[in-house]
């Protein structure tokens, strides 16, 4: 570590790091220096904080320390020197890519290092100016100053019968040509869809689907494995892969852990590259905002003028990525995501199993197979690792989103005992994953709406697990906010979430049953909320309506809503018999059972309440005008349930009471 006096040379007892990462070194030296490698350059980065100037300090500094190191044996003839050279630069991408591009980019850098090649031509000279090479190529700023020679070179070797090296090459070429089609398409969106290199793919493709299979050359199943974690991303070779039953056998046991002494120290990559691999295949088609959508058509529209026409829109449709979901359940792709995370927990891991299984999820027929194989344990363990990395008022990383909203999905549609066990306080645990989710600023609307319903679905399990809900901070505030949301599913959802809340918390019941001050202006929203268009919308907030009124001081603050809107004896008419109500405040012709049902209950406590004899008086004029009374009536007359008449002759009795 260094402080702002930093050296501007490696300091005496690091200058070992310049030879620790040849391949003649034991794996556990490479790794030891990985370690020291990195926390050096992040000590003279915490130096030398960024200034807004390009280059930054830090970089300049690092590049300055290591560039004598690098350059010198570059300039060598003996091939030890040159590797010294080569195998330091290749870690330092990995570390610090910035220091190491900017030395990569120095001049006559690149001319030295492709002139080995051709003055000492051996294998293992070849194989390390590769993965330099594919270091290089897998950042902007070197891969635009990639020289023609280095590019010559890599073409070349592309086609060699030496299976380690030709997959070295590939990876370089891959982020190459990949990266080079994405930097177009950031400078100009006519391109971002342009076929260029998509052909070579397929090729490439081919080249480690074999490397893989074969499993003959151990070395170089990290570089196949990292190369179709990268070509994965093309619709067409997701199908292709996903079809290869063969290929997904070999693939997945390379996982596990009696195969992972064949990968040696390149196990956790293998292992994150297989998952790159499986979330690739398994990915859905993001959802566009409208905005989005409208520049899609756009792209659509500008590429649509003599170009032939894009297969990818439809090998990426919902219903191929489904059947590509399905291949890799039946390979066994649900036994790779269970033991990974036990192999190496790392945040890059526990991200991409997260990812893999929201869309796997989101096809409910997969969710009882994801239950089988413990896809709840797993995802509650993921959350409650990004939990555990929390810092105070620090947000959750929206990476983090996906598992949670996988885990909503599946306590949607099972049972909370299916999900979580018999536990009760695995119940408690999931409150503040999903109140997160649903207050997270970067979550979508759709995952805010699985929130909600998850939420519901736990605060029906208990008063206890409904009173908890009601205390985690912020979130019934924040529910709230969403009675009024402008998407009436998330709006449906959010009343549905409260209405188990005022049924099984003493204190959301008490917010919203209180006559004075903010508990009328809550309990009036709810009453225009059983007005709803949305029916499911009026089933929930008349239910909630219906358990309010049990209270007299609800009862209290309806009949000064109704004095001053004239809107409660309406909504109750509307509940229980549209056809009853005037004709223009009609919304349906015919009534729900639901809604009668509920509108009875609330006529009922409501009516009953009712004390002051010139209230009532009141109340009994203003009905027979709205025609509660005749709704009531027709309830008594047709209706065949005993509950729901005797309430109704309840109510009649008191609007007929003529005394």
């Amino acid at each position: 570590m260094t402080d702002a006096k930093s050296p501007t040379t490696l300091p005496d007892e690091l200058t070992y790091l310049i030879t620790a990462f040849l391949p003649s070194e034991p794996s556990e030296i490479r790794s030891k220096s990985y370690i020291i490698l990195a926390a050096f350059c992040q000590g003279v980065r915490q130096a030398h904080p960024p200034n807004g100037q390009e280059p930054d300090p830090a970089t300049e500094a690092l590049a300055k320390i290591f560039s004598p190191l690098v350059v010198p044996r570059l300039e060598e003839t003996d091939e030890n020197d040159l590797l010294v050279g080569i195998s330091f630069l290749t870690a330092l991408f990995q570390v610090d890519w910035q220091s190491a591009s900017a030395i990569f980019r120095q001049d006559m850098v690149q001319d030295l290092i492709m002139d080995s090649v051709e003055l000492t031509p051996s294998d293992e000279l070849s194989l390390h100016v590769a993965h330099l090479l594919s270091q290089a190529c897998g950042y902007k700023t070197s891969r635009a100053t990639l020289s023609s020679q280095a590019s010559q070179w890599l073409e070349s070797k592309s086609r060699t019968t030496q299976a380690s090296l030709r997959a070295a090459v590939a990876i370089a070429l891959i982020k190459l040509k990949k990266g080079s089609i994405a930097d177009s398409a950031a400078e100009n969106f006519n391109d971002a869809s342009s076929t260029k290199g998509k052909n070579v793919d397929d090729g490439l493709a081919e080249v480690m689907k074999k490397l893989v299979i074969d499993g003959t050359e151990k070395s170089s199943l990290a570089d196949a494995v990292e190369g179709l974690a990268y070509l994965s991303t093309d619709p067409a070779i997701k199908e292709e892969l996903s079809k290869d039953s063969r290929f997904l056998k070999r693939l997945f046991s390379l996982t596990s852990k009696r195969n992972s002494t064949a990968i040696s120290e390149s196990t956790s990559t293998v292992l994150y590259g297989v998952l790159i691999i499986v979330s690739n295949i398994c990915a859905y088609r993001p959802q566009l905002s409208e905005e989005q959508k409208q520049m899609e058509k756009l792209r659509k529209m500008a590429k649509s003028s003599g170009t032939p026409s894009d297969t990818s829109d439809s090998l990426n449709d919902d219903g191929r990525v489904k059947e590509r979901i399905k291949r890799l359940l039946t390979a066994g792709v649900l036994d790779v995501l269970a033991t990974a995370l036990p192999s190496t927990d790392t945040s890059g891991i526990r991200i991409t199993i997260g990812i893999a299984l929201l869309d796997i999820i989101t096809d409910k027929d997969n969710r009882g197979k994801v239950l089988q194989h413990g896809g709840g344990k797993l995802l509650v363990l993921l959350i409650r690792k990004a939990m555990s990395e929390l810092n105070g008022t620090a947000e959750l990383d929206v990476a983090y989103l996906a598992p949670i909203q996988a885990l909503a999905k599946l306590a949607i549609t099972s049972s909370p005992i299916a999900v979580f066990g018999p536990n009760q306080g695995a119940l408690y645990d999931a409150i503040r994953p999903f109140s997160l989710l649903l207050r997270h600023s970067s979550a979508k609307q759709l995952q805010r709406f699985e929130a909600l319903m998850a939420l519901t679905n736990l605060a029906s399990a208990s008063p206890d697990v409904s009173s908890r809900i009601a205390n985690a901070e912020g979130l019934l505030d924040h529910v709230e906010l969403l009675l009024l949301d402008d998407h009436p599913m998330v709006q449906r959802a959010s009343v549905e979430l409260l209405c188990n809340l005022i049924a099984g918390s003493d204190k959301v019941f008490d917010r919203y049953s209180d006559a004075d001050g903010a508990g009328k202006s809550k309990l009036h929203i709810i009453l225009a909320l059983s007005d709803a268009e949305d029916l499911q919308t009026r089933l929930a907030a008349s239910g909630a309506l219906a358990t309010l009124t049990s209270a007299p001081s609800a009862c209290r603050a309806l009949l000064q809503i109704q004095r001053d809107r004239h809107r409660v004896l309406l909504i109750l008419t509307l509940l229980i018999d549209p056809s009853a109500a005037p004709q223009d405040d009609q919304l349906d012709s015919e009534g729900h059972p639901g809604l009668v049902h509920r509108g009875v209950v609330c006529a009922c406590n409501f009516l009953l309440s009712i004390e002051a004899e010139e209230s009532q008086k009141i109340i009994r004029e203003e009905a027979t005008e709205i025609g509660l009374i005749q709704a009531l009536q027709n309830t008594v007359k047709y209706n065949g349930t005993p509950q729901i008449v005797q309430l109704a002759s309840e109510a009649l009795k008191f609007l007929l009471d003529t005394k």
